[in-house]
């Protein structure tokens, strides 16, 4: 384990005191300008996550979902979203996760998602796999899209997309269609119990640390248009071997009109 992995791995349990501490207490909400909410507990999750990986990586990048950018320039960047389901937290709905993730220049080499109400620590770095509460974990490997599972996720902007119909058809041809979102499909998929994600209407730093994981898991993770991730993703499709990403890219043909 690397010390940039050790370091995030003690940011997350830093977060997940104070995430915990008020989800079992109480808390005001906000709303920002985006509309979505925001708590106490996601502002003091976060200055804990930057002061730990800061104080170890000063010369690194800060990419926060409440504190924004720091060092732009800087060869590695951490990306941080500290309570990625802040409208579950607040109703006390325990679909909520931690996400920490390291980029050295635009490639992504770390992943934390810890899902403290689920009791869920998975985490994986380039090249040494992928674990879940430190057990390693394999996606199935599944091959054809009749034997397998797919689990949907944000779907708005696809459903308004020219492609809906195409999900449609697919959804028609899967053994079992789930809805499960938020970082609980990533799991699901990266641990080999369901085998595809299609998911829209999401920020990068929901699923940076996501997209390690699966990928040191097996799996094949890229936008529904099969590019790799960056900073601008918003879209996820993702599957348990290349031949099922594959068959999901020409079974959608996502057009955004």
């Amino acid at each position: 384990m690397s010390p940039f992995l050790q370091t995030a791995l003690e940011a997350a349990y830093a977060a997940q005191e104070i995430i915990l501490h008020y989800y079992h207490g109480k808390f005001a909400v906000e709303i920002k300008a985006d509309q979505s909410p925001v708590t106490i507990a996601d502002l003091e999750a976060e200055q804990a996550i930057k002061k730990i990986i800061l104080e170890r990586f000063p010369e690194h990048g800060f990419f926060g979902e409440e504190t924004g950018k720091t060092n732009p320039d800087a060869e590695y960047t951490w990306l941080i979203d500290p309570i990625d389901g802040t409208k579950s937290f607040v109703r006390r709905y325990p679909m909520f996760s931690t996400q920490i993730a390291l980029m050295k220049g635009s490639e992504l080499i770390l992943g934390v998602s810890n899902a403290p109400a689920f009791n869920e620590m998975a985490y994986a770095e380039q090249g040494q796999g992928a674990y879940l509460n430190q057990q390693p974990i394999k996606v199935s490997g599944y091959t054809e899209i009749n034997q397998s599972a797919l689990s949907l996720g944000n779907i708005a902007s696809l459903a308004a997309s020219a492609s809906w119909g195409n999900l449609g058809k697919l959804i028609t041809q899967v053994q079992r269609i789930r809805g499960y979102g938020d970082f609980l499909h990533y799991h699901l998929l990266a641990s080999g119990k369901v085998d595809m994600i299609v998911e829209s209407d999401v920020n990068v730093l929901d699923i940076a640390a996501l997209s390690v994981i699966v990928n040191e898991a097996g799996g094949v993770f890229t936008d529904l248009q099969g590019k790799p991730l960056s900073l601008s993703s918003t879209t996820v499709l993702a599957a348990a071997s290349k031949e099922l990403h594959q068959q999901l890219l020409q079974s959608l043909n996502y057009q955004t009109a």
